[in-house]
């Protein structure tokens, strides 16, 4: 058994099967799960002949790779939210991607300043409101602030990588004094103790808890189109694209990096220039709901029922940078108690 392998077993890791006579290969790790990922990495063997070895974990692929050191198999790191992206890099564990197709494809806010890392997708942090019992269609992000939300709002934790991004983008937005003065007043607003995740959200405005969450914009498809069981609190909500005053809504993002010590790092640069290809943007739009990265590509038809997104035109990095600060803020404000 290989050591990649090796080190698979240990992580539960899940190896795609390797086509007969494949001799090129990349190794992957990635946060991101097996089946959202399966459909690409094998369209991307099929178009290349390359074989995607991948390692799949939940938590603690920095670290892993770090320890792994210059030894490490990894080649390629696929990861969700600025969080995950930036632990990764300050970490020490990513190299420059150094690519003209990545530059020329991905807008320059969702790349890194300094080549470490580039958004392969993209995902907005939305309102999930009753259909019932909330009216109107427009939501400012300053406005969950305000008191007539009083005992209205669910959110799952402050300090969840999700909520954290969004966060930290209104300090970078508005400062930290503003921010800490707005964090008191969503908490202020909530229903009930920040708890679960972007689907109870929904059950919980579903149930007549609260009347709008806060959850990612892929969510409520799943829920509508993949689970039978969860489409009644899809059904009983409607999305609407919140924005911030005299800007635009907050995206994060699905990024992929280039591992310091990639072993494969001629196949793990072409794997991260097929990735923000037209297929396999499109694959992510269909089967996973997000946005895609690259310019042109249609939409999934739920994901464009949402209307028209004007994502927010602070740079990802700004947001990465504040991270730690909006992380403290909601322990001064005690926003999960």
């Amino acid at each position: 058994m290989s050591r990649f392998r090796a080190a698979a077993v240990v992580l539960a890791a899940v190896l795609l099967p390797l086509p007969a006579g494949a001799a090129e290969q990349v190794n992957v790790y990635t946060y991101r799960e097996t089946k959202l990922v399966q459909p690409l990495f094998e369209a991307f063997t099929k178009d290349t002949g390359i074989a995607v070895n991948v390692i799949s974990a939940s938590s603690g692929l920095e670290q892993r790779i770090k320890a792994e050191g210059d030894k490490s198999p990894a080649d390629v790191l696929l990861t969700v939210d600025i969080g995950r992206i930036d632990e990764a890099v300050q970490a020490g564990i990513t190299q420059p991607i150094g690519s003209a197709v990545i530059d020329e494809t991905v807008p320059a806010r969702y790349r890194d300043p300094n080549g470490h890392w580039a958004g392969i997708s993209m995902r907005a942090r939305v309102i999930y409101a009753s259909k019932d019992r909330v009216k109107q269609n427009a939501i400012t992000y300053e406005e969950l602030a305000d008191p007539k939300w009083k005992g209205k709002i669910c959110i799952r934790s402050g300090q969840h990588i999700y909520n954290n991004a969004l966060f930290a983008a209104y300090v970078a937005k508005h400062g930290e004094a503003k921010a800490e003065e707005w964090l008191r007043g969503l908490k202020a607003n909530l229903a009930q103790k920040p708890s679960g995740g972007d689907r109870e959200t929904a059950r919980d405005v579903a149930a007549g808890k609260c009347d709008i969450g806060i959850g990612n914009t892929y969510y409520w498809a799943l829920m509508m189109n993949n689970d039978p069981d969860k489409k009644p609190w899809a059904e009983a909500t409607k999305v609407i694209l919140p924005t911030f005053e005299g800007g635009g809504t907050h995206v994060n993002l699905s990024g992929v990096l280039l591992a310091k010590h990639a072993p494969n790092k001629a196949n793990g640069l072409k794997l991260i220039e097929w990735l923000a290809g037209e297929k396999a943007q499109q694959i992510y739009a269909d089967a996973n709901y997000e946005y895609p990265i690259r310019p042109g590509v249609p939409l999934n038809p739920t994901i464009a029922g949402y209307g028209k997104l004007t994502a927010d035109s602070l740079p990802i990095a700004k947001i990465a940078a504040e991270r730690k600060t909006a992380s403290t803020l909601v322990d001064k404000v005690g926003f999960d108690n």
